[in-house]
């Protein structure tokens, strides 16, 4: 499963649309409670979330690495620096991508994602 966490509807959307061919089950959330509460009903195999939205930030990403601690995850943001960044690593975050994000750069970290988790050699 596939958990898509972004509080902008159009983004989500245009986000889900291009994993559909993954053959992942799309879950999606609005913010970071939501997220966490998708994440109680069932371990997803990868998550891509937004940092900067309701429920969210580096305490968000922290929790989220408590509850599913060998699950990877992409963050996006528009509002990372340098700091930012080195903060989400220390928190346990699988990639980095600045907003906005090129498809095929979230794409190739998705495949890249779950190569590792599957311990798949590509």
């Amino acid at each position: 499963m596939l958990l898509v966490v972004e509080d902008d509807t159009a983004m989500r959307s245009l986000i889900c649309d291009e994993f559909w061919d993954l053959g992942l089950r799309i879950v999606e959330a609005g913010d970071g409670d939501e997220a966490l509460q998708r994440i109680a009903e069932q371990p997803p195999d990868l998550i891509l979330t937004d940092l900067r939205m309701p429920a969210g930030g580096l305490d968000y990403v922290i929790r989220l690495r408590t509850v599913a601690p060998q699950c990877p995850i992409i963050l996006m943001t528009a509002f990372g620096g340098p700091k930012v960044r080195a903060e989400a690593l220390e928190a346990g975050v699988t990639a980095y991508l600045s907003k906005p994000v090129r498809m095929s750069e979230l794409k190739a970290a998705v495949k890249d994602a779950l190569d590792h988790k599957t311990g798949a050699h590509g």
